[in-house]
């Protein structure tokens, strides 16, 4: 529903008005760490690694490697937050696993210029195209560089219209998100041990459509 919506309201829409831009000019692709040289001290029970397999199965588990509880907040990744597998199997998700760290060939996603559901739906929207530019380019591993990002044109609508769209998106993105963590909970309520955490996020700027995970 929402890819529907998407491109029918900003991808078809006749919008000489609107400004162009790139994914890199709407949110901030933070690349994830060689989270081996970050493991826990003896002490720290330590975060569960995100990796490509984790974000594949939507879920880490015991198995999951462990890394420093320690690590920048900016490469923590929590309920609701956008990930971007960018090298092996390239995929798009919004994370409902529990509170992890990002491992490298990740990117956390994230804007404070632009509402999830924008820089969600866009990335989501260039994944075919990445894709295809990864398998042409494999020799071990098809990867993307941050170029095709920067050659990835968006259009950006005007201050008007942007939050008309977000009252229509916002509501049907918190809903996505909101029942992907109720599922999950419900399917491994043993997520992500020991260290499961859910906190209360702003998904939106201004405080628009705000959702708890309880």
């Amino acid at each position: 529903m929402l890819v529907g919506l998407f491109n029918e309201l900003v991808i078809d829409r006749d919008s000489s008005n609107w400004t162009n831009g790139s994914l890199l000019d709407i949110a901030e692709y933070r690349n994830g760490l060689a989270m081996q040289k970050y493991r826990p001290d003896q002490d720290d029970r330590g975060l569960p690694v995100l990796k490509i397999r984790e974000l594949r199965e939507g879920t880490c588990g015991p198995e999951s490697e462990r890394c420093s509880s320690d690590i920048d907040e900016d490469i923590i990744v929590n309920d609701g937050d956008v990930v971007f597998s960018w090298s092996g199997s390239l995929l798009v998700d919004i994370w409902a696993g529990g509170k992890v760290g990002l491992n490298q060939h990740l990117f956390k996603v994230s804007s404070s210029k632009y509402d999830e559901w924008f820089y969600y739906l866009w990335t989501d929207h260039y994944l075919g195209r990445f894709i295809s530019m990864a398998a042409d380019r494999a020799t071990t591993m098809g990867h993307i560089k941050r170029s095709a990002l920067k050659q990835a044109v968006v259009k950006i609508p005007d201050k008007r219209s942007m939050a008309n769209l977000s009252r229509l998106f916002s509501p049907l993105l918190d809903e996505f998100i909101a029942n992907k963590i109720q599922s999950k909970q419900l399917e491994t309520p043993q997520r992500c041990p020991p260290h499961q955490t859910h906190v209360r996020r702003d998904r939106h700027l201004e405080g628009r459509g705000a959702y708890a995970a309880k």
